[in-house]
C-alpha cells in the first residue's frame, strides 16, 4: 500500500444530472457516465497497493454554460469532495473543481477551497470555452495560484471543434492527447510558465508526448532553445497510460478511474509493473514530495 494516485475522479448523482440536462448524456463521447462511490474507490485502491488517491472532477467540467449554476455547481462538488476526504483523510485527498471560463468565479472558489475546505489543488481543463491556458483572460488566476504556490491538474477536454476532428470516436481514445499538448504548448509560448513559475502543474494524460513537444519547441519555434526547457518544470502523470514519459523526473501516478474501468487500471499497472523497474517508489516519493511542498491555505 504504496502509490499516491494523483489523478482520481469521482462523481455525484447531482453533478451527472446537471451534466446531463445541459447535454452531456454521453460525456466526451463515451458510452455512459460511469459509477462512483467512496466503497468501491476504496475496494479499488486495497486491490492494487494504492494508499492515498486525490479525487477531482473529469471532463466536461461544472461550467454548462451559466456562470451562477456554474459557481452552485463548483461549490456543491467541492464541498463533497471534502465531506469524503474528511470521512476517510487517510485515503484521500481532493483538487477543487472551478467555474472557468467564469474568472471572477473561479478566483472565489480557489481561495474558498483552498481556505475552508482544505483542497489540495484544484483541476483545470485544457480549455474552458474555448479558452486555452495561455488567454491573457484568464491571467489573474494564475496570479492568485501562483501566490499560493498551488497544485494545478492540467486535465485533457474535448477540443472546440471535437465535430470535425474526433470522427464520431470518444474523444478521450485521442483527442484528449492532443489537447494536452495544444494547452501546455499554449502555457508556455504565451509566458505563463515564465511568469508564474510557484504553480505546480501536473499534466494528465500527455506527459509520454511532452519530449517530442519539446523538440519541436526547441528546434522550430522562435527563441525556442530557451522555451523548451521550461516543459522539464511541469510534473506529469501516467493517466491512461502504460507508458514511462522518459526522460521526465517529475512522473507521478494517475490512474484516471473512475473513467477509466477496473480492468483499464488493472492493465495499466500491470504494464508498468511488467516493464519500468521502481515505478512504483519513484512516483510515490515524487507525489509526496509535489503535495509537500505547497502551502495553500489551511494546509500551509
Amino acid at each position: 500500500m504504496t502509490l499516491i494516485d494523483v489523478h482520481a475522479h469521482f462523481l455525484t448523482e447531482d453533478y451527472v444530472a446537471a451534466a446531463v440536462r445541459a447535454g452531456h448524456r454521453a460525456p466526451d463521447g463515451m458510452p455512459g457516465w460511469p459509477r462512483w462511490s467512496a466503497d468501491g474507490q476504496l475496494d479499488l485502491m486495497d486491490r492494487h497497493g494504492i494508499a492515498r488517491a486525490v479525487l477531482s472532477v473529469s471532463s466536461p467540467g461544472v461550467h454548462f454554460g451559466d456562470d451562477v449554476r456554474a459557481r452552485v455547481l463548483a461549490r456543491q462538488v467541492n464541498e463533497a469532495a471534502a465531506a469524503s476526504v474528511a470521512r476517510r483523510p487517510d485515503r484521500f485527498g481532493f483538487l477543487a473543481a472551478l467555474p472557468l471560463p467564469d474568472l471572477d468565479g473561479a478566483v472565489a472558489e480557489a481561495g474558498h477551497a483552498f481556505d475552508q475546505l482544505g483542497a489540495d489543488g484544484v483541476v483545470v481543463l485544457t480549455n474552458a470555452a474555448g479558452r486555452y491556458p495561455g488567454d491573457p483572460r484568464l491571467e489573474a488566476l494564475w496570479r492568485f495560484l501562483d501566490e499560493r504556490e498551488a497544485v494545478v491538474l492540467l486535465h485533457p477536454t474535448s477540443p472546440p471543434n471535437w465535430r470535425d476532428v474526433a470522427l464520431d470516436r470518444p474523444r478521450p481514445l485521442i483527442e484528449f492527447v492532443f489537447e494536452g499538448v495544444r494547452a501546455v504548448a499554449d502555457l508556455v509560448l504565451s509566458g505563463v510558465l515564465a511568469r508564474h513559475p510557484r504553480i505546480r502543474f501536473v499534466v494528465g494524460d500527455a506527459g509520454a508526448v511532452l519530449p517530442l513537444l519539446a523538440s519541436r519547441l526547441e528546434l522550430l519555434a522562435d527563441d525556442g532553445v530557451r522555451l523548451a526547457p521550461q516543459l522539464d518544470r511541469l510534473w506529469v502523470d501516467l493517466g491512461t497510460s502504460g507508458v514511462w514519459p522518459s526522460p521526465s523526473g517529475r512522473v507521478v501516478y494517475g490512474s484516471g478511474s473512475c473513467f477509466t474501468p477496473p480492468e483499464g487500471v488493472a492493465r495499466q499497472l500491470a504494464r508498468l509493473d511488467d516493464t519500468v523497474a521502481g515505478w512504483r517508489a519513484t512516483t510515490t516519493a515524487n507525489a509526496t514530495r509535489l503535495f509537500d511542498g505547497v502551502p495553500a491555505g489551511v494546509r500551509g
